[in-house]
């Protein structure tokens, strides 16, 4: 039984009606459905997959910038997570799979959306696709993600004007401080959120898995990324 969202923030309740791409295990295109229905485990565990990106957004000292998803997101909030994750939609604009532009238009809108950078800033030529990871993580037991995942880089010197409805906090992180973050986030959540030592600050799934597979690779060799550029290859990882 589908659960009732009137508990939830009516924004983010809003957003669960947008229009996911549903594909098959090899990327291919086999129809659309809600945002909602998407990333509902009874959905998940019968199959249910979705196209979805993900921006790991860099500033002109090589620091990558975090954000702790808003207590408002009905999936995975308060977690600290890459720049910014979210889907291409099932419209004409972002159905474009030519050189991944539907999703570079796709993350073009959400870095504006949750985070206020201006598209003149990220122009959609200057995302650098990496690769596409294909994972499941469940969220709360109601919810969670199934997804195959298309990573980009870009490096860009940016303004922020973060939507508290979507962006609870934002850090700029070196790999060292990132590494610390992983080794004690209790520290990590005390330093920037100035809460209790105590209080875990967890990370999204795909984010984990990301870092522990690629990102300190390729963070090293950001000034020529376009070298490890793999369009062939979906990983499945977390499985």
């Amino acid at each position: 039984m589908a659960p009732d969202l009137k508990e939830y923030d009516e924004e983010q309740v809003r957003l669960m009606g947008e229009m996911c791409i549903v594909i098959d295990e090899n990327d291919n295109r086999i129809g659309a459905d809600s945002k909602k229905t998407c990333h509902l485990m009874e959905n998940i565990n019968k199959g249910l997959l979705h196209r979805a990106f993900s921006v790991f957004l860099f500033d002109s000292e090589n620091r990558l910038l975090l954000q702790q998803r808003a207590s408002e997101k009905i999936t995975f909030p308060d977690m600290w997570t890459n720049t910014c994750c979210s889907h291409p939609l099932n419209k004409e604009s972002e159905l474009i799979e030519e050189k991944q532009l539907g999703a570079r238009t796709a993350a073009q809108r959400k870095l504006e959306h949750e985070l206020g950078i201006k598209p003149e800033q990220v122009p959609l030529d200057d995302f650098k696709y990496l690769t596409r990871i294909h994972y499941v993580a469940p969220s709360n037991g109601i919810w969670g993600e199934h997804e195959i995942d298309y990573i980009f880089f870009i490096k860009a010197d940016v303004t922020l004007d973060v939507s508290p409805n979507e962006v609870r906090d934002v850090k700029w992180v070196t790999p060292d401080e990132l590494r610390a973050m992983f080794a004690d986030p209790s520290k990590f959540a005390y330093n920037i959120l100035g809460v209790d030592k105590k209080n875990n600050v967890p990370m999204t799934p795909w984010f984990k898995l990301i870092c522990d597979t690629f990102l300190f690779k390729w963070w090293n060799k950001l000034d020529t990324i376009e070298t490890e550029k793999d369009e062939k290859t979906i990983h499945r990882l977390g499985f």
